[in-house]
């Protein structure tokens, strides 16, 4: 006879996953705060048009953008390794729930502090502590979703939190961008701080027991150390785990080149520089990425997965040589929308072998590690493409990423190859 355990999780599966109000709420929450993330990007953004006389100067604007991003990746690099074990400890919904807070203020603080100083670094430390919520946020989000929903709804879960990053990113940055031209970046982050508040109370609404974990070690230096490293075995082992971070990876690297060379090669190309291209441009690269999202769970569900991964980025790759040589805004446009189509599968299919890769006890330290690895990824990307943009143009710096995206492709296609079990997949229909 059946657990009672085991009944929910078979009336679960039997519900739509937008029927069952824990991932409803979870969906929700992040439908709206991913929303006010695209504000908060582009505010900054403005910020930093605003602080820079419109990019005036390509060698300091190619700094403080660089800068900017730095800002955004130092807490990960520097703490998440490290909020692995914490978040395998917490309760993960009240993680969420403390997280979102502590954001909000830090985002209302933001305006006030640049009003007050001028002075961009009060800006940057701001930014540092804003993204150190991230690093706990985060993982604690991923490692949850699993303990929310059946095992048999997990890639459709997946497909619909992406989705709604997708929606939330071509809505938010269609608004986001007209926002900080014509109201200012300031009003953009006050609406952003709003978008937290709402996401605080959605996440409330997520009926979360933490499931039993098993006793862990006294917190020391030498215990805590030896939960990493048990994070990093599973990372080193696992197949699933090396697929997911390689696709992961690359997208990162591309988005790093495309923070500092992207953002330098749309402005120089308008008539007039502002942030309504960059938010056109972020609306239809996440339009691409719904079509893209929506494939991968119909008819690419017959695929196997190395193959959609590593064909995807090869096909970025190429189409971001066609952004990197034009100067067309309809050709950004067009380039944009294959783009976010073709990396739609490094999203939705590396969290979810991440998730089918490792267990309930070292989910956090996993989704930990892999923040870390992305973030180091396009931390390395944006210095490089700070180096390169002033001394080679934005046109070769963006060259460089399509190759390394295309390279990544590769590299999946092979690892498919190496490990047959990977290549495994299922009826479209399934």
């Amino acid at each position: 006879m059946p657990e009672p355990g085991e009944k929910d999780a078979v009336t679960r599966t039997r519900k739509p996953l937008m029927a069952q109000r824990d991932f409803a709420a979870l969906w929700w929450g992040q439908l709206i705060s991913i929303f006010g993330d695209r504000l908060n990007y582009l505010a900054l953004g403005g910020l930093l048009l605003a602080h820079t006389g419109r990019f005036a100067d390509v060698g300091k604007s190619s700094v403080l953008l660089g800068l900017l991003g730095n800002m955004m990746l130092a807490p990960v690099l520097l703490f998440a390794p490290f909020a692995g074990p914490l978040v395998d400890r917490w309760d993960l919904r009240r993680t969420l729930i403390v997280s979102d807070s502590v954001r909000c203020v830090l985002v209302v603080l933001i305006p006030i502090a640049y009003s007050l100083t001028h002075h961009i670094g009060t800006v940057f430390t701001l930014v540092f502590l804003l993204f150190t919520c991230n690093v706990f946020f985060l993982p604690a989000k991923s490692a949850m979703t699993p303990e929310i929903i059946p095992p048999q709804q997990l890639l459709a879960a997946n497909t619909l939190l992406s989705m709604a990053g997708i929606a939330a990113t071509a809505v938010g940055a269609l608004i986001g961008g007209w926002v900080v031209d014509h109201w200012g970046w300031t009003t953009a982050l006050y609406i952003d701080a709003a978008t937290y508040v709402v996401s605080v109370i959605t996440i409330a609404f997520v009926r979360y027991r933490q499931q039993p974990r098993p006793p862990r070690p006294d917190v020391t230096l030498h215990n805590y150390l030896g939960e990493i490293g048990e994070g990093l075995r599973v990372v080193q082992k696992s197949s699933k785990v090396g697929l997911a971070l390689t696709a992961l990876g690359a997208v990162w690297i591309g988005g790093g080149f495309l923070q500092v060379a992207g953002n330098l090669h749309i402005q120089r190309a308008a008539s007039v520089p502002g942030m309504e291209r960059i938010g056109i441009l972020m609306a239809v690269l996440g339009l691409g990425s719904g079509l893209g999202t929506w494939w991968v769970n119909a008819k690419g569900k017959a695929w196997p997965r190395p193959l959609l991964l590593g064909i995807g980025l090869v096909l970025a790759g190429g189409f971001m040589i066609a952004f990197a040589v034009s100067t067309r805004f309809a050709v950004f446009t067009i380039a944009g929308f294959l783009i976010g189509m073709c990396i739609a599968p490094s999203f939705i299919i590396t969290e979810t072998l991440l998730q089918e890769g490792t267990d309930i006890h070292t989910r956090g330290r996993v989704f930990s590690l892999r923040d870390f690895a992305m973030r180091l990824g396009f931390q390395l990307a944006i210095l490089v493409a700070a180096f390169l943009t002033p001394w080679l143009g934005t046109t070769v710096a963006l060259l460089v990423a399509s190759g390394v995206i295309a390279a990544a492709g590769l590299l999946s296609i092979a690892w498919g190859k190496r490990d047959p079990a990977l290549m495994k997949h299922e009826a479209p229909g399934a």
